[in-house]
């Protein structure tokens, strides 16, 4: 079956309830969405049913409504079996259940996910309930410990398959099946269908009509996608000068690691961005009330790793920002699924460094949309935004607060002082804003949103431009040529600092050794500190990595000498990283990073 039915004007025209319709109603819901209006009728005959969706287009109301409809509710038995692969989605589709089914006078509907206390699930099983939600494990400790009976079920529904594939649950959902002794109907729900989930839909589903979302009724078409390629050290910059630029809602930014959600997290919460963790090392509660902070606008940002972010439905999230590029097509269709629901806009956003390119041809393939290039917003962008962002901020504290009082004082304040009003405001719009700058003036380097080629090749941390060219070679020349390099090399081995002198010649290498030839796409690096003050690569890797955001494997060719050390990085790093590392301290001493004149 395909897309291609027109959805009528309301839900009357369905096989529902009254109770179920009344309720939709309720919800707010106008016009069925394309799986609904061809999933529910499959579904209210009792047929098996293949629904090849994504997270968003409304199909947890596909099947909710008219399983809900043919709920017995005299029966307190379990009549409905829905798996979902994470805590979060059982949650999220239980009270969808709920909502749904708020006028079927004794609906009971439960979730069961490991985590929560036994004691609570066993207290409701025993009470009764009709329909349960649950992960693959915990419900197979229910059924081996017989307190969650399938003998009365007449529907299961597989949601989000290929997440239980990628989690590793597939052989869980299998047994947890094959408990079943009576035909039962069933219903399997996937984003995309790769080969084992077609085997189960095969073994387990008979005769099954099969919906299949063309990609821009996936929801995609509501997605715009973007991406940026990124250069050198600047990932974090980047992710702050583009959420500072921009008119977001709510965003989550998904990184590949554990410990990747902490460090980007701190790093943006530095740049005053209200964000916060989510992954698997936290506690059950601890992420459900941080998705909570989320939905309630407590927070904005979210940095997640994929299974951490499985299941996640919160409708304000605007923007999601693939900050580590991951490695399938099916992890990225799952990620983005997370904005553009219910019918309003959302944004993708990658960082793809230049040698993962070929994956947006794969992406682009897979979505069925282009992926088009951004650059980095410049200045201008960024400081209209934040005036913006004030004069909002502004206007929803007059709109929305009695100021009687803080009039009269700030009235008072300024009469006594002789002072004028604006110059009173101006000193509590600084109290407001804080110590940092209002407005951005860093620069950003020559290798971003620069015009002409000549532009980016010249440009470099720490000097507006070249003042020639300077001649490549294999070998540093061993001489220092001029007494201005020598004096540069003084200021740079005293640690004394010398403004607008910050490249300087790499000849300066007093443990005389044949010097590395310098790889392309590379820059190569002075900082201060060396074997005589107990430094180690690591300890260069570590402070680099942490401050500039860079990635350790991006980190090269380091030589460490008895008085200061050598450091090959991506060419092009922006201005704002190499102050923040000019001033990084090591080993109780500041790195006073500097360009090597190599070239």
């Amino acid at each position: 079956m395909s897309d291609d039915i027109t959805p009528a004007s309301g839900f009357d025209h369905l096989p529902l309830s009254a109770a179920v319709l009344s309720a939709v109603s309720a919800a707010g819901y106008k016009t069925p969405t394309p799986i609904q209006e061809n999933a529910i009728p499959v579904l209210a005959r009792g047929r098996d049913l293949i629904g090849q969706a994504r997270t968003g287009t409304g199909k947890t109301a596909a099947f909710a409504l008219p399983l809900i409809s043919r709920i017995d509710t005299d029966l307190d038995k379990p009549q409905v079996l829905v798996l979902t692969p994470t805590r979060e989605l059982a949650i999220q589709v239980a009270e969808a259940f709920k909502t749904y089914g708020r006028n079927s006078k004794g609906l009971r509907v439960l979730p069961v996910y490991g985590g929560q206390s036994y004691a609570i699930q066993l207290k409701q099983l025993k009470r009764g309930v009709h329909v349960v939600v649950g992960t693959p494990g915990r419900i197979m400790d229910h059924i081996q410990r017989k307190t969650i009976s399938l003998a009365h079920l007449f529907c299961r529904v597989l949601d989000e398959a290929d997440e239980m594939l990628h989690m590793g649950f597939i052989d869980d959902v299998e047994w947890i099946f094959s408990q079943v002794s009576h035909p039962v109907q069933t219903a399997l729900f996937s984003a995309t269908m790769p080969a084992p989930i077609k085997r189960i839909a095969q073994t387990y589903l008979e005769t099954p009509e099969e919906i299949t979302l063309r990609s821009q009724s996936l929801g995609l078409e509501s997605i715009t996608q973007k991406f940026w390629l990124v250069k050198g050290a600047g990932k974090i910059i980047a992710l702050s000068r583009i959420l500072d630029a921009t008119c977001f809602d709510a965003a989550i930014v998904f990184v590949k690691t554990k410990s990747s959600t902490l460090d980007v997290c701190r790093q943006l919460e530095d740049k005053g961005f209200r964000a916060e963790a989510l992954n698997g090392d936290m506690a059950q509660d601890a992420r459900e009330k941080t998705v909570e902070r989320l939905k309630q606008g407590r927070i904005d940002i979210l940095v997640a790793t994929d299974v951490a972010a499985r299941g996640l439905d919160v409708d304000r999230i605007s923007h999601v920002i693939n900050y580590d590029l991951p490695d399938k097509t099916d992890p990225y269709i799952h990620r983005i699924g997370r904005t553009g629901r219910a019918g309003r806009k959302g944004e993708a956003l990658l960082f793809v460094h230049p040698r993962e390119r070929w994956m947006l041809r794969k992406l682009e393939k897979a979505t069925g949309h282009p992926i088009s290039q951004i650059q980095l917003p410049s200045n201008r962008a960024i400081n209209k935004k934040r005036v913006q962002d004030f004069r909002a901020a502004i206007r929803s504290v007059l709109d929305a607060e009695d100021l009687g009082v803080f009039e009269n004082l700030i009235t008072a304040y300024a009469e006594e002082e002789g002072l004028p009003m604006a110059t009173v405001a101006a000193a509590l719009g600084k109290m407001a804003h804080g110590d940092t700058p209002f407005f951005l003036t860093e620069k950003l380097s020559g290798q971003e949103n620069q015009k002409s080629k000549k532009a980016k090749k010249d440009k470099i941390p720490g000097s507006k431009t070249l003042e020639s060219k300077i001649p490549g070679s294999k070998i540093l020349d061993s001489k220092i040529k001029d007494k201005k390099s020598r004096a540069k090399l003084k200021d740079s081995s005293t640690g004394k600092s010398n403004p607008g002198k910050d490249i300087q010649p790499a000849a300066d290498l007093k443990d005389r050794q044949p010097v590395r030839p310098l790889e392309k796409g590379m820059d190569r690096y002075r900082i201060e500190v060396g074997r005589s003050h107990g430094v180690k690569a690591r300890d260069i890797v570590g402070a680099i990595s942490n401050e500039a955001g860079l990635e350790s494997r991006f980190i090269k060719g380091i030589s460490i000498k008895n008085k200061f050390s050598v450091v090959d990085l991506p060419e092009g790093m922006p201005k704002d990283i190499f102050h923040v590392l000019k001033k990084t301290w090591l080993r109780q001493k500041p790195m006073a990073i500097s360009r090597l004149d190599y070239r």
